[in-house]
């Protein structure tokens, strides 16, 4: 699938570091999705005004709506509603949604955005999303309940899947690996539209180190992905954790100083080498039933 290809992206932008937009843009950009950004943190009426003048300026029609990281509830409400707009003005728009709201460590779950944003991405969110991106702990929120299995797992992204999203990713778990306790399982599912499901476990070596950025990455490569091969989430989800894993790795060497020669743009933080470990690099392999 080729051609032009044009992305709004809601989520957080910081001056240091690259997380939210920061993380998502170079990939976009290197697939020709070239970003442009104005503005300040903003709250729901600030984002309804931003959004009326791109309306005005009928430039409000989309391929693609990326949202990632927000902790204001009336703000993610209406990301709602600006979906079900821009999709009347284009019904194949894609909705990817990152449900950042906290992750796992130590084996414990944390939320680092308000509670009260986990039913409005329960029951407003995620119905109206095409694909989304959730860690292990995400999906345990959402679904409510608890994965220590693979079994569970798929369960929960059956749950999520009758939520609405035709495409659903745990970007990361701690369930345990046939390859030890050296790698990590991220799942994949996608109905095909007939009575084939597309069924994918990546199995990915564990980094010690510790990133920022790294969900934002996932779901802007998953991303540009999907769009070159909008009907096989394998290769999607392969080239996009191939891609994680060379990012991974550069900038572990640029932080120890190894790397060779200057890098323009480091898509993610370098990371704190302590002792940790976070998101994996390598797909090893994939089990489609």
């Amino acid at each position: 699938m080729e051609g032009e290809c044009r992305v709004l992206s809601i989520q957080n932008h910081v001056v240091r570091g690259y997380v939210g937009s920061r993380a998502a843009m170079f990939p976009l950009q290197v697939w020709g999705c070239y970003a442009h950004w104005k503005g300040q943190v903003l709250n729901s009426q600030e984002f309804h005004e931003l959004y009326e003048g791109l309306k005005i300026s009928s430039v409000n029609k989309y391929d693609y709506l990326l949202t990632g990281y927000t902790r204001d509830k009336s703000f993610l409400a209406m990301v709602v509603d600006i979906v079900r707009e821009l999709k009347q003005q284009n019904p194949r728009l894609v909705y990817v949604c990152d449900p950042v709201m906290g992750d796992k460590w130590n084996g414990e779950g944390s939320m680092y955005v308000p509670q009260d944003l986990l039913p409005v991405y329960r029951e407003k969110v995620v119905p109206v999303a095409d694909i989304i991106t959730p860690n292990q702990f995400e999906a345990e929120l959402l679904s409510g309940r608890k994965i220590h299995s693979e079994e569970e797992a798929l369960e929960v992204m059956d749950m999520l899947h009758c939520m609405g999203p035709d495409t659903v990713v745990i970007t990361s778990s701690d369930l345990p690996s046939p390859q030890g306790s050296d790698y990590l399982i991220a799942l994949g599912r996608k109905p095909d539209g007939s009575t084939v499901t597309q069924r994918i476990r990546m199995e990915m070596r564990k980094v010690d180190a510790v990133f920022v950025g790294t969900g934002d990455l996932f779901a802007a490569m998953l991303l540009a992905w999907t769009h070159k091969h909008p009907d096989n989430l394998k290769v999607a989800c392969e080239k996009t954790v191939s891609a994680m894993q060379h990012v991974l790795q550069r900038t572990i060497r640029c932080a120890k100083g190894t790397c060779p020669g200057p890098l323009p743009f480091l898509p993610v933080g370098a990371p704190c080498l302590e002792e940790g470990r976070r998101e994996g690099l390598y797909i090893l392999e994939f089990g489609v039933p």
